[in-house]
């Protein structure tokens, strides 16, 4: 683990430090999602409720092409999350062989739950660093933002503003 104060100098070091973060993310929010009074749910599941709150209304074939996953596979999480009261199902209205995928109320109230229980936690490490750090860390997490996301959506905007809309930034 890289020691404090040492700062990543070539293009193999950075990635080893985003790796050793991005653990240390899983971690905290591991921690935030046991907590939540909702209940919990699978790291598969929490992307899919991101992805439809993204995407709402889209259809399986879509959600699982956002997840990378198999039809069958996509049918069988949003069978759970239907019968947890998460999303909600419906014809579309374009195409009587599609389904739309929506956030149910409950779905909804667990991703704002999820979401104020990570801030807190992530709060928590964020105190503890220097303005100096703090700074850094804001400039270096936003060029990171905007690489991500031309990367996983090339015609999306990449503004900063729209980190909360992003998947890739709550799962």
């Amino acid at each position: 683990m890289p020691h404090r104060g040492f700062r990543p100098r070539s293009s193999e070091q950075a990635p080893a430090y985003a790796v050793a973060a991005s653990e240390l993310l899983e971690v905290l929010w591991g921690r935030g999602q046991e907590s939540a009074a909702s209940g919990t749910v699978s790291p598969s599941q929490l992307r899919a409720l991101l992805v439809i709150e993204k995407q709402e209304g889209t259809n399986l074939r879509a959600l699982g092409e956002a997840l990378g996953s198999r039809a069958p596979s996509v049918s069988r999480l949003c069978d759970r999350m239907e019968a947890m009261g998460l999303v909600l199902r419906a014809p579309s209205p374009t195409s009587r062989r599609e389904v739309e995928l929506r956030l149910s109320m409950r779905g909804r109230a667990l991703l704002e739950e999820y979401r104020a229980l990570r801030a807190a936690e992530l709060n928590a490490v964020l105190e503890r660093m220097a303005p100096a750090d703090l700074a850094a860390l804001t400039d270096g997490l936003a060029a990171f933002h905007a690489a991500a996301s031309e990367r996983l959506s090339p015609e999306r905007d990449t503004d900063a503003s729209s980190l909360r809309d992003d998947v890739a930034d709550s799962a």
